[in-house]
């Protein structure tokens, strides 16, 4: 098993993008539903506060450091984290073998037409992928059992869940056993990057470890949200002085 880091009371599994792909690959043969995370600054600063998200993220079978800020703070706890492993990469990577794995997948979550879209660039990106189902992450409790029969139905070997931290963690956790997915993945704004939708990081952003300097400037409405990015450094300096 990979060594797991803890950062502000989650651990984080300190993994290679390789890796990562290979253990999904091992909970999809297992077919024991399992949740995989992907942890960046904000949802861990998140799970402080948060005990049901810090919970479900103690509890996941993989969280992957998904943000420059994760693998920084590992470092500056004096542990080994070889790379960072971004969620989106990591579908993309998932998503580039499943032709050949004749893996399944069900696209969840987004505003309504998005995650159609997400699957016909992936069908473009990935000849002969199968995209099982998608559905828009707008819905309400009373719409859920009709949401995870359509789920089961596809019977899919991937759920990539786009509902927005925690949202997505908390729902899939909630339902894994109901769903019967082998790995469920909560996935952000994957399928907006996917469908033209919102703008990732240019490369040299990304390199720079700045994607997140990006996000604020491409949707303002975030900037609150990059607050909590100084608040993680001096979090993980506090933890840092108790070991």
């Amino acid at each position: 098993m990979p060594k797991k880091v803890t950062i502000l009371g989650v651990p984080v599994d300190a993994i290679t993008m390789g890796e990562a792909v290979a253990r999904i690959d091992g909970f999809i043969e297992k077919r024991t539903p399992v949740l995989v995370a992907t942890a960046n600054a904000e949802m861990l600063m998140r799970a402080t506060h948060d005990g049901a998200l810090r919970r479900i993220l103690q509890g996941a079978a993989m969280v992957t450091p998904d943000g420059a800020g994760t693998v920084w703070a590992a470092h500056h706890l004096g542990h080994a984290m070889p790379e960072r492993v971004a969620g989106y990469d990591m579908v993309q990577e998932l998503m580039r073998e499943a032709p050949a794995k004749h893996r399944r997948i069900f696209f969840f979550g987004s505003a309504p037409g998005v995650a159609d879209k997400a699957k016909k660039k992936a069908e473009q990106l990935y000849p002969g992928i199968e995209i099982v189902g998608t559905r828009n992450g707008f819905f309400t409790a009373a719409d859920e059992p009709a949401i995870i029969e359509e789920i089961k139905a596809a019977h899919p070997d991937i759920l990539l869940a786009a509902l927005g931290v925690p949202k997505q963690e908390k729902w899939l956790a909630k339902h894994l056993g109901e769903l019967g997915v082998p790995v469920a993945i909560g996935v952000g704004g994957t399928f907006d990057v996917m469908a033209g939708v919102m703008k990732r990081a240019p490369r040299w952003m990304q390199r720079a470890k700045l994607e997140w300097l990006f996000r604020g400037m491409m949707q303002p409405k975030r900037a609150g949200r990059l607050l909590a990015l100084p608040r993680f450094v001096l979090k993980v300096h506090a933890q840092k002085r108790k070991k």
